[in-house]
C-alpha cells in the first residue's frame, strides 16, 4: 500500500510503500491498517489500548481518529525511493 499525506512524518515519507502483516496481538506504537466508523485508516499508530474499547488510533502529530477493534495488519516495512525501512 502506498501512503500519501504528511500525517505520519517523519516516520513515513510521502509515497512510501508499506508492507503489512496480520498479527494476533498489537501494541502501543504499532503502525496499523485499520477501520474506524466504516472508514479505512491506512497507516496510523496505536496510542492507547483498552480491554473494552480496543485500540485508540492517531497520526504522528497527535490527531486522534478514534477507537477500533478492527485491525487488518501492522506495517512491518516501508520502502521509499529504493530504501527499505523496518518498522
Amino acid at each position: 500500500m502506498t501512503c500519501f499525506g504528511q500525517s505520519m512524518k517523519p516516520i513515513l515519507k510521502i509515497g512510501s510503500t508499506l508492507k503489512f502483516k496480520k498479527q494476533d496481538t498489537y501494541e502501543k506504537g504499532d503502525i496499523v491498517f485499520c477501520k474506524i466508523n466504516k472508514r479505512f485508516i491506512d497507516a496510523h499508530k496505536i496510542i492507547k489500548t483498552n480491554k473494552v474499547k480496543g485500540f485508540l488510533i492517531a497520526n504522528n502529530h497527535g490527531k486522534e481518529n478514534g477507537w477500533t477493534n478492527t485491525i487488518y495488519g501492522r506495517a512491518v516495512t516501508a520502502t521509499h525511493k529504493g530504501y527499505l525501512k523496518t518498522l
